[in-house]
């Protein structure tokens, strides 16, 4: 039973090594520490079309690295608090890696200026 027990987490521990080893999902990431985020901000922010946005976040989802919550007409995406320590100590450390790094500074930048109600009703949404 612990060698099953040790396998599920190892599976577990390289499934959201993968995930993270995206770029733009570690923006995403970045991003999510600071506040709640739709898509469409989020597609402003990094700069790649909402379906792609969506996809990075369709990956951190069943990673269990992000939640999501509808609020009104927009779904708001943050970071989850997992039970897994493995994924909660990574998640750790990621929030002290990069925070000096000139895209993930812009991008913060960028999330302070963003209006969804613009962004969004500007494309007829």
């Amino acid at each position: 039973m612990g060698y099953i027990i040790k396998r599920w987490k190892m599976k577990r521990v390289v499934k959201v090594l993968k995930v993270i080893s995206d770029r733009n999902r570690l923006r995403i990431l970045k991003l999510l520490e600071r506040k709640r985020l739709c898509v469409c901000e989020l597609s402003a922010i990094i700069g790649i079309t909402q379906p792609s946005v969506s996809r990075h976040l369709k990956k951190l989802k069943a990673a269990g690295l992000i939640s999501d919550e509808q609020k009104g007409f927009w779904t708001d995406y943050f970071l989850s608090l997992p039970d897994d320590r493995y994924v909660r100590t990574l998640l750790g450390c990621i929030r002290s890696w990069l925070n000096d790094d000139p895209v993930v500074r812009k991008d913060r930048i960028k999330a302070g200026q963003v209006n969804r109600a613009m962004l969004c009703c500007r494309k007829g949404i």
